[in-house]
């Protein structure tokens, strides 16, 4: 079936379940539909860029357009005018049967005109789109409305399905289909006793100041070494935390690597580190890719009640969690995991995790099937 990946932005190295999709989703034969274009299409996918130069009538539509969405679909964001017929017309000459919105907020954009065209949409919940979002209400009203129009949706984790229905917003077509990983790809190399890891932005809701200080109390008297992978604006913040808390010398910052030396780095190291917690403006995670590739690598991952991350991780049996911002509690599970002399139990149960839950193939083949059974039902 031909699919069209719809995103906000393209290119996205870190946006890896995206670029999966975009890649092989039925065997390849996709087409994208994005927001903005960051110049870089490593893919060679036929690509259509909905946030174009405005025509003169466009211009003159664009503030009705924005009213009458706004009114009758909660969102002023829906293609219109000139843009609604190219981008019409590209689903139309790629013969497109399917599309994908990658996020809540991009199924907004595309499940209306998806319906006149009668192409069926499907949409991905990742995160900050069923979680920061859910405090405006006329996103809430956005999402309840469009509910109707979708044919299925997926979630990278149960909390944010319920999360959502917590909110009024459900679909009976819904289903759990984590991010998943190559664990061909992604699997445990020899490791490098006492090396930590965290990747990630070095953002709020990853608190990197917490993973940061916990390390610095747990390994300041132990031999041990982290490393932050991940640029964002805390990084620079981390840098001086780690010279003032002393332990500069056992922590390593490289900023923002690609994909494949950030799996480098998993296949040696023995720890993962991930201390998630609810930003102010409530965004969350859904379940993280990096978790998925950390377990799946047979790291040890050290994380949070948070999101879907207890969905993967398992207290004792995989890793270890703490409740959200107890930094004390984070640090006494490294200096546990520091003063375990035979950490195999746990590595092992790493990846046997993901080899049961997070194989990517499998997920893909799930999502194909189900995208298929309900085309061919409706």
């Amino acid at each position: 079936m031909k699919t069209a990946i719809a995103t906000s932005d393209y290119f996205v190295m870190g946006e890896t379940f995206i670029n999966r999709h975009i890649q092989h989703l039925f065997g390849g034969e996709t087409c994208v539909v994005c927001g903005r274009f960051n110049g870089e299409d490593p893919l060679g996918k036929p690509l259509f860029t909905r946030r174009g130069p405005l025509s003169a009538m466009d211009k003159f539509r664009a503030p009705f357009a924005a009213a009458g969405g706004a009114l009758l679909h909660g969102t002023s964001r829906l293609p219109f005018g000139d843009n609604r017929r190219q981008l019409a017309a590209f689903l139309r000459d790629e013969g497109v049967d399917v599309i994908l919105a990658e996020f809540g907020t991009q199924a907004l954009v595309m499940a209306q005109l998806g319906n006149a065209m009668n192409i069926p949409v499907f949409t991905y919940w990742r995160g900050t789109d069923a979680s920061k979002m859910l405090r405006s209400r006329q996103r809430v009203r956005s999402y309840r409305l469009m509910m109707p129009r979708l044919a299925g949706m997926f979630s990278v984790s149960q909390f944010l399905l319920d999360n959502l229905a917590a909110h009024g917003i459900r679909h009976d077509n819904a289903h759990v289909v984590p991010s998943g990983v190559d664990i061909r790809r992604f699997a445990p190399g020899p490791k490098r006793p006492g090396s930590f890891l965290a990747v990630g932005r070095m953002v709020e809701k990853k608190a990197p100041h917490i993973t940061l200080r916990a390390f610095a109390t747990a390994a300041k008297t132990r031999d041990a070494h982290l490393t932050f992978i991940g640029d964002g604006p805390l990084l620079d913040d981390c840098r001086t935390l780690a010279a003032t808390l002393g332990v500069a010398d056992q922590v390593t910052f490289t900023g923002a690597l690609p994909h494949d030396q950030v799996r480098e780095h998993l296949l040696t190291t023995e720890v993962f580190l991930q201390h998630s917690v609810t930003a102010n403006d409530g965004n969350t995670e859904g379940l993280p890719t990096a978790i998925q590739e950390a377990l799946a690598c047979g790291c040890i991952t050290i994380s949070t009640r948070h999101a879907g991350i207890p969905e993967a991780v398992e207290d004792g049996v995989n890793g270890l969690l703490v409740d959200e911002w107890d930094e004390d509690g984070f640090a006494a599970r490294i200096a546990q995991i520091l003063d375990t002399p035979d950490r195999s139990a746990l590595s092992a149960a790493a990846r046997a995790t993901a080899e049961a839950k997070f194989d990517n193939d499998v997920g893909l083949a799930r999502v194909e099937q189900i995208i298929r059974e309900t085309c061919a039902n409706t």
